[in-house]
């Protein structure tokens, strides 16, 4: 039996939740800005924290990064 994921927005993610990125809905410039950080497709996401509002903190490669709630909901994960 296969396991269906249902892919989310990045910013729907709970803190302490690792995902993996999937699509980037947006423009060329912001998908530019998101590659220039290493947040592009197949990469795995460790979410550090998601208040609810305020700043959005994920950590990839060994680096934390600090994304608006605007650009983490154009990132999608599963």
């Amino acid at each position: 039996m296969r396991e269906e994921r249902c892919s989310v927005p990045l910013s729907a993610v709970e803190a302490g939740r690792k995902v993996f990125i999937v699509a980037v809905d947006s423009g060329q410039d912001l998908k530019g800005r998101l590659a220039a950080m290493g947040l592009v497709p197949g990469v795995p996401v460790d979410v550090i924290l998601n208040s609810g509002r305020g700043p959005f903190i994920v950590a990839i490669k060994g680096s934390r990064i600090m994304l608006g709630r605007g650009m983490a909901a154009k990132i999608i994960v599963v």
